[in-house]
């Protein structure tokens, strides 16, 4: 690349890494406030909550590069017409297309990883995430039983616990279910153990009788057991099997779903191909971003006031590119036939970012000693 080349695309690839950093940190400390009121008021420790803030920074950083790249380029561009070095460059014959080409390299790097964090580390973030917010929850489940107190982990139930030992074994078990309106069943036994089970956490009980009293007719009926299980974990709401969730899944296994995996989740064939699209299309977000930035300050022209009005455009201009993003998404999961919809917003984008280039170099191909008429007609 030209020597001017390279130095545009330093400043901007210096520039992008310093407003990454800084939207990381404010977006990640955002998020993480949440986090850490949630994971302390559950009895976690520091190193929960550290891990499981570094489990959502690839998301965040998904979320913020986009925008870092568009900041990075207004900047740069900014800055440099402000020194007037564009101005130079194009006096020197360099057209706005011929000066777009590193925006549009810088563009293409930040979509590399961008691609990576969406089809590689994200999904695998969230499949690990999910995995220990599920042991979170059954250590939450043996945290809440305490001896000595009658508790109540959901209404109409009541539990109550003489004594744990050491070993974990739970003595003397009172447990009332009254949450169903026709009955209300009684367990009681000599001991019990908070087992894992694949629904999650089961009070198993031994040497104990359960009475079932029917509210009709005030009938009661007693039954004596030697081992029962009781799925305590639906009344604390511990972690349940749940199905898969879109966002781990593989991109390939998104975009050729199959009727066993649409059966199992539950979401309809337009989702998944969204949701496969989309790891394809949030990439071109940042190239869209790059140009948009650059056309918006380049259409504009040179002024000793500065480029106010261009900035905000760009900015107004990128909303709108997101709102249409939005906008496509609830498209396409509408109906499976519409997932090109998905790729409409970096398209137009794009396309928003070459319109305001080309008008920039259109406006500076009128000859310099030609006037024009109050109609706009060009005379020389």
């Amino acid at each position: 690349m030209p020597r001017f080349d390279r130095y545009l695309l330093a400043q901007l690839t210096i520039l992008f890494g310093f407003f990454a950093l800084v939207l990381v940190s404010i977006y990640w400390v955002n998020r993480g406030v949440s986090l850490f009121e949630q994971l302390i008021g559950d009895g976690q420790s520091a190193l929960v909550f550290l891990e499981f803030a570094a489990l959502t920074l690839p998301n965040v950083i998904r979320l913020v590069l986009p925008i870092a790249a568009f900041a990075a380029t207004v900047y740069v561009v900014n800055r440099m017409i402000s020194e007037s070095e564009l101005v130079v460059m194009q006096a020197l014959g360099c057209s706005p297309w011929r000066l777009a080409r590193p925006v549009l390299v810088f563009g293409l790097l930040v979509a590399a990883p961008i691609a990576v964090l969406t089809h590689v580390l994200v999904p695998a973030s969230r499949a690990q995430l999910d995995e220990r917010r599920d042991e979170i929850s059954r250590d939450i489940a043996a945290q809440f039983l305490s001896e000595g107190q009658f508790l109540h982990p959901a209404r109409g139930v009541t539990l109550y616990i003489r004594e744990i030992t050491e070993r974990g074994e739970l003595r003397d078990i009172y447990l009332s279910d009254a949450r169903s309106p026709e009955t209300r069943v009684t367990y009681t036994a000599k001991r019990a153990l908070l087992v894992d089970g694949e629904t999650g956490p089961k009070l198993v009980m031994f040497d104990g009788m359960a009475q079932s009293l029917k509210r009709a007719d005030r009938r009661l009926a007693t039954t004596s057991f030697a081992d029962f299980a009781y799925d305590i974990g639906a009344l604390i709401d511990t972690a349940r099997i749940r199905p898969p969730r879109l966002e781990v899944m593989p991109t390939a296994a998104l975009l050729n779903p199959t009727d066993e995996m649409i059966e199992a989740t539950g979401e309809p064939r337009a989702v998944f191909l969204y949701e496969g699209h989309a790891r394809n299309a949030q990439p071109l977000l940042a190239v869209a971003g790059a140009l948009i930035g650059y056309g918006a300050l380049l259409v504009g022209g040179f002024s000793r006031f500065g480029v106010g009005r261009q900035v905000l455009m760009a900015i107004i201009l990128l909303i709108g590119v997101n709102l249409l993003n939005n906008a496509a998404a609830d498209i396409a999961q509408s109906n499976a036939a519409l997932w090109p919809v998905t790729y409409l917003a970096p398209l137009i984008g794009t396309g928003i970012g070459a319109a305001m280039i080309w008008a920039s170099a259109r406006r500076r191909s009128v000859p310099s000693g030609a006037a024009t008429t109050g109609r706009g007609e060009v005379r020389p």
